[in-house]
């Protein structure tokens, strides 16, 4: 066989690899989280998080953060887990800490919150408004694993951090305006 017919039947053996996979239909799972502040369109990324992912997947199909709020803005706007009085819901067992998984908590991608222990995260998750390379993992520390990015309705993000903020009992930086979401479901494109 020539080096030219060996390079031609790689080049198609390829194409047919990558066409196979295309109509696989491989595309990344959509939640959409509507707010009483607009809606917020986010992409998961089971390839990298599939821990995180279906975790949160799970308690989105659950209704789970359907009436919950947003807690806290700061560096990131921080929701999952509590009613507006205040009462905490729930949860699932703990999670794997997935953020060794080489994506990194950027502006507007999603990660889950956690406690000092990595292996703590369970309902509640934030959406990071700027680029926070301190929240990455290290060679000696874990980070908080990104599983997500806003994909729509990063200027809804954007207008919640906005609000004013105050402590409440145990809350830093609450904001003042209840926001709820109202309601969060997994899409298709």
């Amino acid at each position: 066989m020539s080096r030219r017919m060996i390079c031609g039947v790689a080049f198609v053996g390829i194409l047919l690899l990558t066409l196979s996979a295309v109509g696989q239909n491989r595309a990344n799972p959509l939640v959409t989280l509507e707010t009483s502040m607009g809606t917020i369109k986010v992409e998961l990324y089971p390839g990298k998080a599939p821990i995180t992912t279906k975790n949160f997947i799970d308690y989105v199909n659950s209704g789970f953060y359907d009436g919950t709020i947003v807690h806290r803005v700061d560096i990131a706007v921080c929701l999952g887990g509590y009613t507006e009085g205040l009462m905490g819901k729930p949860t699932r067992p703990p999670i794997k800490n997935e953020s060794r998984n080489g994506l990194k908590n950027l502006r507007g991608t999603l990660a889950m919150a956690r406690y000092d222990n990595p292996d703590s995260a369970t309902s509640q998750f934030f959406i990071n408004l700027n680029n926070n390379p301190h929240l990455d993992p290290t060679k000696s520390e874990f980070g908080y694993a990104v599983f997500g990015k806003v994909v729509e309705g990063m200027e809804v993000v954007d207008k919640i951090a906005k609000v004013k903020t105050r402590t409440k009992a145990s809350f830093s930086n609450m904001p003042l305006q209840t926001i709820v979401v109202k309601s969060a479901k997994v899409v298709s494109k």
